[in-house]
Order: structure tokens, then C-alpha cells, then sequence
């Protein structure tokens, strides 16, 4: 579902980028065996994604680092 304005793609663009690295990440490389795996598996992304997981754009920090360095 597109959560974006009619027309303009650009609204997208962070949720897709997320997206793609979970699973080009994650995803494709552990496959989940049932449902609740499945959902362990995105939990555990998301919480390492914002914790642990260095962010170019934010000078490698996480983005919980960063948040935390800037405010």
C-alpha cells in the first residue's frame, strides 16, 4: 500500500530503503520457518537497525546513537 501523495514517489522513498535492507539483509539470507520466526526475525532487525547497525549518513552511528549525540 502506498502511503504516499498521488504522483510523487519521493514520499516513499525512506519506507522503501528500509525495505530493501531488511530484507537484502536479513530476510533473503535466514529463512523463517513459521509465522512467529518470521516476526522474531523483523523484531530483531528492527531493534538491531536502530540500536547497533551503522548508518553512513549518520556519520556511522546508529540511529539511536545519533539521536542520543544530538540531542
Amino acid at each position: 500500500m502506498s502511503h504516499s501523495r498521488k504522483g510523487n514517489c519521493y514520499d516513499n522513498a525512506c519506507y522503501e530503503n528500509f525495505f530493501s535492507h531488511l530484507k537484502s539483509e536479513h530476510l533473503y539470507l535466514k529463512k523463517a520457518e513459521n509465522e512467529n520466526e518470521l516476526i522474531d526475525q523483523v523484531d530483531d532487525y528492527i531493534a538491531w537497525y536502530n540500536e547497533d547497525r551503522p548508518q553512513g549518513k549518520l556519520n556511522g552511528m546508529s540511529p539511536k546513537e545519533y539521536r542520543n549525540h544530538h540531542y
